[in-house]
Parts: C-alpha cells; structure tokens; sequence
C-alpha cells in the first residue's frame, strides 16, 4: 500500500489511530471497500449529529468491533459519498488532505476537498 496517493498526488499520509476501512490508521481503499472511506475528516458536533441523524452513530461505542466512539476533534476516515452529502447540508468536516485517498476524487472534486482543508 505504500503507493497509494493522496489527493495532491503525494504518499498517503496517517490519518489516525485506529480507523478506515482496514483499522490501519490510513484511508486505504481496498477493492472489499464499497464505501470508499478515503476521505480524512477532523469531527465536528454538528456533523457527528447529522452522521448519527442519517443512521450512522459514530458517537457511541461498539465494543464488538473495538470501535471507542468518535468526538468533536478526533480524526477519521469517512465514506467520500457521506462527506459529500454533509457537504450539501452544510456540516462537513474540515479534512487532512495529504491523508486523504485520491479514490475521494472519483466522488468529490478536488475544489470542494480544497475548500475544507484543515490548516
């Protein structure tokens, strides 16, 4: 995996601790990853209760999958479908580009990505 790219074209870089699809850490995309979870977001309030408002609790522990629960701050690495809907509604996250998965870029274009990168 050492070859994947970012959105500016660059090595993947971390995004977290233990997310993504494959719990490494890093938005990796791997062909089993119908969600495409390449998009490296820094949590909000605002979209933790939209994410949770669509069915999707990040908020809440699930110790079956050791997953600790998200909170505003914390980085992770969401579906590029669902970052884009909360773009839409307004309450996207600010993201890491150089941890972002340039598989993003097959959903969201690089402008908007660009737009909310974190400083």
């Amino acid at each position: 995996m050492a070859r994947i790219k970012n959105v500016l074209g660059q090595p993947l870089q971390l995004c977290c601790g233990n997310g993504g699809f494959t719990r490494e850490g890093f938005c990796y995309v791997p062909a089993s990853d119908i969600g495409n979870h390449s998009v490296c977001a820094i949590m909000t309030d605002a979209f933790l209760q939209y994410s949770r408002a669509q069915g999707n609790d990040l908020m809440t522990p699930n110790p079956l999958y050791d997953f600790p629960g998200l909170k505003a701050g914390d980085r992770w690495c969401l579906c590029a479908g669902r970052w884009l809907q909360a773009e839409q509604a307004g309450v996207a996250p600010p993201v890491i580009l150089a941890a972002v998965n340039e598989a993003a870029l097959s959903v969201i274009p690089i402008e908007t990505l660009q737009r909310y990168a974190a400083s």
